[in-house]
């Protein structure tokens, strides 16, 4: 975990604008083992977690910021009973699965939203965010994308999955 650790405090050093108030050594503090196991699922799918300071709802916590959705999370339903009541061709996982088993949250539209004033994310691609129960009791799931230099949330069927669709997670600190 060491190697992660450096390339955590590198990129927390290259982006300041991030997290202005905050100190490498405030962050590595809560860099406890747990945080690290989630960090280093994140990193391995792509998510260039680096630390935000104001996460709505969360404050400070460290999130996907890779320009586009994270390449190792794509291709899955939004949860597992969408994906085990799909009829036909269901992904190998979901959304919700694989947040689970990294221990990180799927960010909510406001804190999507809040990111994309920090930097232009999903300009190609597009991310499932946290939808409310009431859309997906009626088997609906939400997804959003900055096309335009405008911040899109659409809906689609939770059981949908596409290669060009993934999920942005952060994790609390």
């Amino acid at each position: 975990m060491e190697k992660l650790k450096e390339l955590l405090k590198e990129r927390f050093e290259k982006h300041q604008d991030r997290h202005p108030h905050t100190t490498w050594q405030q962050v590595e503090e809560k860099l406890t083992p747990a945080v690290l196991t989630s960090l280093d699922m994140m990193e391995q799918t792509g998510g260039e977690v680096d630390v935000v300071e104001v996460l709505p709802g969360v404050g400070l916590a460290y999130v996907d910021m890779a320009k586009e959705t994270p390449k190792g999370r794509v291709s899955v339903c939004y949860d597992k009973l969408a994906r085990t009541t799909r009829k036909t061709h269901p992904p190998k996982t979901s959304v919700e699965e694989m947040a689970h088993e990294m221990n990180v949250n799927l960010l909510d539209e406001r804190q999507y939203r809040y990111l994309q004033t920090i930097i232009s994310l999903d300009t190609k691609t597009s991310s499932w965010i946290a939808t409310p129960q009431a859309i997906r009791d009626l088997k609906g799931a939400l997804f959003a994308d900055n096309r335009y230099e405008t911040i899109f949330v659409y809906h689609n069927g939770a059981d949908s999955y596409y290669a060009s669709r993934g999920f942005r997670a952060y994790k609390a600190l």
